[in-house]
Protein backbone atom coordinates (compact mmCIF):
# COMPACT_ATOMS: atom_id res chain seq x y z
CA UNK A 1 0.00 0.00 0.00
CA UNK A 2 1.15 3.89 -1.12
CA UNK A 3 0.34 6.97 1.05
CA UNK A 4 1.39 9.79 -0.73
CA UNK A 5 2.43 12.97 1.53
CA UNK A 6 1.89 16.25 -1.10
CA UNK A 7 2.17 19.92 -0.80
CA UNK A 8 4.45 20.20 2.38
CA UNK A 9 7.63 21.08 3.48
CA UNK A 10 9.92 18.51 4.33
CA UNK A 11 11.88 18.59 7.46
CA UNK A 12 15.40 16.83 7.26
CA UNK A 13 18.83 16.47 9.17
CA UNK A 14 20.07 18.91 6.88
CA UNK A 15 17.70 21.30 6.12
CA UNK A 16 13.72 22.01 5.21
CA UNK A 17 12.58 21.69 1.82
CA UNK A 18 9.19 21.33 -0.28
CA UNK A 19 8.98 17.91 -1.36
CA UNK A 20 6.07 15.02 -1.73
CA UNK A 21 6.66 11.94 0.40
CA UNK A 22 6.09 8.79 -1.03
CA UNK A 23 5.47 5.83 2.09
CA UNK A 24 5.41 1.98 0.52
CA UNK A 25 3.88 0.29 3.37
CA UNK A 26 6.31 1.23 6.59
CA UNK A 27 9.26 2.74 4.75
CA UNK A 28 9.65 5.74 2.95
CA UNK A 29 10.29 4.91 -0.86
CA UNK A 30 11.24 8.64 -1.98
CA UNK A 31 11.62 12.39 -1.82
CA UNK A 32 10.39 14.19 -5.37
CA UNK A 33 10.21 17.69 -5.93
CA UNK A 34 6.44 18.65 -6.37
CA UNK A 35 6.59 19.29 -10.16
CA UNK A 36 8.53 16.10 -10.62
CA UNK A 37 6.37 13.36 -8.65
CA UNK A 38 5.40 10.52 -10.58
CA UNK A 39 1.85 8.93 -10.68
CA UNK A 40 1.13 6.59 -8.00
CA UNK A 41 -1.90 3.76 -8.62
CA UNK A 42 -4.15 3.45 -6.06
CA UNK A 43 -2.02 5.41 -3.51
CA UNK A 44 -3.78 6.91 -0.42
CA UNK A 45 -3.15 10.87 -1.09
CA UNK A 46 -2.46 13.57 2.07
CA UNK A 47 -2.55 16.76 1.46
CA UNK A 48 -0.04 18.51 3.12
CA UNK A 49 0.41 22.28 2.04
CA UNK A 50 0.94 25.17 3.96
CA UNK A 51 2.33 22.20 6.77
CA UNK A 52 5.51 20.82 8.05
CA UNK A 53 6.31 17.10 7.27
CA UNK A 54 8.77 15.69 9.68
CA UNK A 55 10.36 12.05 10.26
CA UNK A 56 8.88 10.50 13.77
CA UNK A 57 10.42 11.30 16.70
CA UNK A 58 12.56 8.60 18.81
CA UNK A 59 12.68 9.14 21.72
CA UNK A 60 15.70 7.72 23.82
CA UNK A 61 14.97 8.19 27.26
CA UNK A 62 11.59 6.40 28.53
CA UNK A 63 10.46 5.03 32.08
CA UNK A 64 6.90 3.14 31.49
CA UNK A 65 5.97 1.90 34.77
CA UNK A 66 8.78 2.21 36.49
CA UNK A 67 8.68 1.12 40.27
CA UNK A 68 10.11 4.00 42.52
CA UNK A 69 10.07 5.60 46.08
CA UNK A 70 6.81 3.08 46.86
CA UNK A 71 5.11 3.83 43.74
CA UNK A 72 5.18 3.50 39.77
CA UNK A 73 5.07 5.72 36.48
CA UNK A 74 1.76 5.90 36.04
CA UNK A 75 2.03 5.39 32.47
CA UNK A 76 1.59 1.84 30.77
CA UNK A 77 3.64 0.78 27.90
CA UNK A 78 -0.22 0.81 26.73
CA UNK A 79 -0.65 4.57 27.62
CA UNK A 80 2.88 5.94 27.56
CA UNK A 81 3.20 4.33 23.45
CA UNK A 82 -0.76 5.89 22.77
CA UNK A 83 0.57 9.53 23.66
CA UNK A 84 3.65 8.88 22.03
CA UNK A 85 2.39 8.46 18.75
CA UNK A 86 -0.02 11.11 19.18
CA UNK A 87 2.74 13.86 19.60
CA UNK A 88 4.47 11.69 16.47
CA UNK A 89 7.13 9.91 18.68
CA UNK A 90 7.33 6.34 16.94
CA UNK A 91 9.93 4.94 18.55
CA UNK A 92 10.98 4.95 22.57
CA UNK A 93 13.88 2.67 24.08
CA UNK A 94 12.87 2.33 27.78
CA UNK A 95 15.34 1.07 29.97
CA UNK A 96 15.26 -2.36 31.96
CA UNK A 97 16.10 -2.67 35.54
CA UNK A 98 18.32 -5.03 37.09
CA UNK A 99 18.75 -4.05 41.26
CA UNK A 100 21.32 -5.41 43.38
CA UNK A 101 20.70 -9.35 44.43
CA UNK A 102 19.02 -9.65 41.05
CA UNK A 103 19.84 -11.23 37.92
CA UNK A 104 19.99 -8.89 34.63
CA UNK A 105 18.50 -11.20 32.49
CA UNK A 106 15.45 -11.22 35.19
CA UNK A 107 15.50 -7.52 34.65
CA UNK A 108 15.42 -7.34 30.77
CA UNK A 109 12.48 -10.20 30.86
CA UNK A 110 10.24 -8.49 33.19
CA UNK A 111 10.00 -4.76 31.62
CA UNK A 112 9.85 -7.86 27.89
CA UNK A 113 6.65 -8.97 29.88
CA UNK A 114 5.24 -5.22 30.74
CA UNK A 115 5.50 -4.10 26.94
CA UNK A 116 5.05 -7.34 24.40
CA UNK A 117 2.02 -6.93 22.84
CA UNK A 118 1.10 -3.34 24.32
CA UNK A 119 2.81 -0.73 22.64
CA UNK A 120 1.68 0.83 19.73
CA UNK A 121 5.07 2.17 18.10
CA UNK A 122 8.24 0.75 18.10
CA UNK A 123 10.49 0.05 20.96
CA UNK A 124 13.54 -0.77 21.99
CA UNK A 125 15.55 -1.26 25.75
CA UNK A 126 18.21 0.39 27.71
CA UNK A 127 19.71 -1.59 30.91
CA UNK A 128 20.01 -0.40 34.29
CA UNK A 129 22.40 -1.95 36.04
CA UNK A 130 21.81 -1.62 39.92
CA UNK A 131 23.88 -3.92 41.30
CA UNK A 132 27.71 -4.19 39.38
CA UNK A 133 29.17 -7.58 40.19
CA UNK A 134 30.85 -10.60 38.76
CA UNK A 135 27.29 -11.81 37.16
CA UNK A 136 26.05 -8.67 36.24
CA UNK A 137 29.17 -7.94 34.27
CA UNK A 138 28.59 -11.36 32.60
CA UNK A 139 25.45 -10.56 31.93
CA UNK A 140 26.47 -7.24 29.82
CA UNK A 141 28.02 -9.75 27.55
CA UNK A 142 25.17 -11.96 26.79
CA UNK A 143 22.48 -8.98 26.36
CA UNK A 144 24.74 -7.33 23.70
CA UNK A 145 25.69 -10.55 21.67
CA UNK A 146 22.26 -12.50 21.89
CA UNK A 147 19.15 -9.78 23.33
CA UNK A 148 20.20 -6.59 21.43
CA UNK A 149 21.06 -4.01 24.43
CA UNK A 150 24.10 -2.30 23.68
CA UNK A 151 23.22 0.58 25.99
CA UNK A 152 23.59 0.24 30.27
CA UNK A 153 23.16 2.68 32.75
CA UNK A 154 24.48 3.25 35.63
CA UNK A 155 23.95 5.67 38.97
CA UNK A 156 26.26 8.01 40.26
CA UNK A 157 22.53 9.51 42.80
CA UNK A 158 20.65 7.43 44.85
CA UNK A 159 22.55 5.87 47.36
CA UNK A 160 20.88 2.00 48.75
CA UNK A 161 18.94 2.10 45.19
CA UNK A 162 20.69 2.00 42.03
CA UNK A 163 23.87 4.02 43.29
CA UNK A 164 27.20 2.47 42.04
CA UNK A 165 30.72 3.41 43.08
CA UNK A 166 33.87 4.45 41.39
CA UNK A 167 34.98 1.42 41.32
CA UNK A 168 31.90 -0.46 40.42
CA UNK A 169 31.43 2.05 37.60
CA UNK A 170 35.57 1.91 36.58
CA UNK A 171 34.91 -2.25 36.47
CA UNK A 172 31.53 -1.38 33.68
CA UNK A 173 32.92 0.59 31.63
CA UNK A 174 35.80 -1.92 31.04
CA UNK A 175 33.51 -4.43 30.14
CA UNK A 176 31.69 -1.89 27.62
CA UNK A 177 34.86 -1.46 26.13
CA UNK A 178 35.77 -4.70 25.64
CA UNK A 179 32.44 -5.85 24.36
CA UNK A 180 31.82 -2.73 21.84
CA UNK A 181 28.62 -1.21 24.25
CA UNK A 182 28.06 2.31 25.81
CA UNK A 183 27.90 3.48 29.67
CA UNK A 184 25.15 5.71 30.28
CA UNK A 185 25.66 7.87 33.31
CA UNK A 186 22.93 9.61 35.22
CA UNK A 187 26.02 12.08 37.08
CA UNK A 188 25.04 13.31 40.06
CA UNK A 189 27.02 12.71 43.42
CA UNK A 190 24.91 10.96 45.46
CA UNK A 191 26.50 10.51 48.61
CA UNK A 192 27.18 14.48 48.77
CA UNK A 193 23.50 15.55 48.04
CA UNK A 194 22.47 13.06 50.93
CA UNK A 195 24.07 14.98 53.67
CA UNK A 196 22.48 18.43 52.08
CA UNK A 197 19.14 17.10 51.91
CA UNK A 198 19.99 15.59 55.79
CA UNK A 199 20.67 18.80 57.00
CA UNK A 200 17.85 20.36 54.80
CA UNK A 201 15.54 18.19 56.59
CA UNK A 202 16.80 19.12 60.19
CA UNK A 203 16.08 22.57 59.04
CA UNK A 204 12.35 21.62 58.78
CA UNK A 205 13.08 22.45 54.80
CA UNK A 206 10.31 20.56 52.68
CA UNK A 207 8.57 22.70 50.40
CA UNK A 208 9.24 21.18 46.58
CA UNK A 209 12.19 23.41 46.05
CA UNK A 210 14.30 21.99 48.28
CA UNK A 211 14.29 19.14 46.11
CA UNK A 212 16.45 21.27 43.73
CA UNK A 213 18.29 22.85 46.48
CA UNK A 214 20.09 19.75 47.80
CA UNK A 215 20.62 18.86 44.51
CA UNK A 216 23.59 21.69 43.19
CA UNK A 217 24.97 22.53 39.64
CA UNK A 218 28.59 21.87 41.42
CA UNK A 219 27.50 18.18 42.61
CA UNK A 220 26.26 17.56 39.15
CA UNK A 221 28.97 19.33 37.42
CA UNK A 222 31.27 17.32 39.87
CA UNK A 223 29.85 13.50 38.84
CA UNK A 224 29.66 14.82 34.77
CA UNK A 225 33.90 15.50 35.36
CA UNK A 226 34.36 11.91 37.47
CA UNK A 227 32.58 9.99 34.46
CA UNK A 228 34.47 10.93 32.02
CA UNK A 229 37.78 10.85 34.10
CA UNK A 230 36.85 7.02 34.29
CA UNK A 231 35.59 6.85 31.20
CA UNK A 232 39.00 7.79 29.73
CA UNK A 233 40.67 5.21 32.42
CA UNK A 234 38.74 2.29 30.98
CA UNK A 235 40.15 2.96 27.41
CA UNK A 236 37.96 5.70 26.17
CA UNK A 237 34.52 4.00 26.74
CA UNK A 238 31.39 5.66 25.12
CA UNK A 239 29.78 7.22 27.58
CA UNK A 240 26.67 9.03 27.29
CA UNK A 241 25.26 11.90 30.04
CA UNK A 242 21.56 11.93 30.62
CA UNK A 243 19.31 14.67 31.21
CA UNK A 244 21.72 17.01 31.80
CA UNK A 245 20.79 20.12 33.03
CA UNK A 246 23.75 22.66 34.00
CA UNK A 247 26.41 24.90 32.64
CA UNK A 248 29.19 23.34 34.81
CA UNK A 249 28.29 19.94 32.97
CA UNK A 250 27.75 21.07 29.68
CA UNK A 251 31.35 22.36 30.43
CA UNK A 252 32.83 19.28 31.15
CA UNK A 253 30.99 17.43 28.13
CA UNK A 254 31.88 20.13 25.69
CA UNK A 255 35.68 20.10 26.43
CA UNK A 256 35.58 16.07 26.25
CA UNK A 257 34.27 16.57 23.14
CA UNK A 258 37.00 19.26 21.73
CA UNK A 259 39.56 16.63 22.53
CA UNK A 260 37.54 14.14 20.21
CA UNK A 261 36.59 12.16 22.94
CA UNK A 262 33.44 9.40 22.95
CA UNK A 263 31.35 11.63 25.03
CA UNK A 264 27.79 12.49 24.26
CA UNK A 265 24.97 13.92 26.39
CA UNK A 266 21.14 14.72 26.55
CA UNK A 267 19.26 17.30 27.89
CA UNK A 268 15.21 17.70 28.37
CA UNK A 269 12.58 19.60 27.93
CA UNK A 270 12.11 20.86 31.20
CA UNK A 271 15.69 21.74 31.47
CA UNK A 272 15.08 24.36 28.61
CA UNK A 273 11.64 25.61 29.37
CA UNK A 274 11.08 25.40 33.11
CA UNK A 275 12.86 26.61 35.81
CA UNK A 276 13.52 26.10 39.54
CA UNK A 277 11.80 29.54 40.99
CA UNK A 278 8.48 29.33 38.76
CA UNK A 279 8.20 25.75 39.03
CA UNK A 280 9.58 23.89 41.75
CA UNK A 281 9.24 27.15 44.21
CA UNK A 282 5.37 27.10 43.05
CA UNK A 283 3.40 27.85 46.16
CA UNK A 284 2.55 25.22 48.85
CA UNK A 285 2.58 21.62 47.36
CA UNK A 286 1.92 22.94 43.70
CA UNK A 287 5.87 22.84 43.00
CA UNK A 288 6.06 18.94 43.74
CA UNK A 289 4.45 18.55 39.97
CA UNK A 290 7.77 19.42 38.93
CA UNK A 291 10.18 17.15 40.89
CA UNK A 292 12.84 15.44 38.53
CA UNK A 293 16.35 14.70 39.15
CA UNK A 294 18.81 16.45 37.86
CA UNK A 295 16.34 19.39 39.09
CA UNK A 296 15.28 22.16 37.24
CA UNK A 297 18.07 24.91 37.63
CA UNK A 298 17.26 29.21 38.26
CA UNK A 299 16.44 31.20 36.55
CA UNK A 300 18.61 33.71 37.21
CA UNK A 301 21.75 31.30 36.62
CA UNK A 302 22.54 30.97 32.36
CA UNK A 303 21.76 27.09 31.91
CA UNK A 304 18.75 27.63 30.05
CA UNK A 305 20.73 29.98 27.41
CA UNK A 306 23.80 28.00 27.57
CA UNK A 307 21.59 24.65 26.96
CA UNK A 308 19.90 26.06 24.12
CA UNK A 309 23.61 27.01 22.79
CA UNK A 310 25.01 23.33 23.32
CA UNK A 311 22.21 21.90 20.80
CA UNK A 312 23.26 24.24 18.73
CA UNK A 313 27.29 23.65 18.26
CA UNK A 314 26.45 19.83 19.02
CA UNK A 315 27.90 19.87 22.38
CA UNK A 316 24.40 18.39 23.30
CA UNK A 317 23.61 15.40 20.65
CA UNK A 318 20.18 14.82 22.11
CA UNK A 319 17.34 16.28 22.90
CA UNK A 320 15.08 13.30 24.87
CA UNK A 321 12.08 13.44 27.57
CA UNK A 322 13.15 11.04 30.30
CA UNK A 323 9.02 10.71 30.19
CA UNK A 324 8.41 8.98 33.83
CA UNK A 325 5.01 10.28 35.11
CA UNK A 326 3.90 10.03 38.41
CA UNK A 327 0.22 11.03 39.70
CA UNK A 328 -0.12 14.21 41.87
CA UNK A 329 -1.67 12.57 44.98
CA UNK A 330 1.44 9.70 45.03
Amino acid sequence: MYLLIKGGTVVTATGAFPADVLVEGEKIAGLFSPDSTPPVEGAQVVDASGKYVIPGAVDVHTHMQLPFGGTSASDTFETGTRAAAFGGTTTIIDFAVQRAGERVPDGLAAWHAKADGNCHIDYGFHMIIGGVDDESLKAMDSLVDSEGVTSFKLFMAYPGVFYSDDGQILRAMQKARDNGSMIMMHAENGIAIDVLIGQALTRGETDPINHGLTRPAELEAEATRRAISLAQVAGDTPLYIVHLSASQALEAVAAARDTGRNVFAETCPQYLYLTLEDQLGAPGFEGAKWVCSTPLRSKHEPHQRDLWRGLRTNDLAVVSTDHCPFCFKE
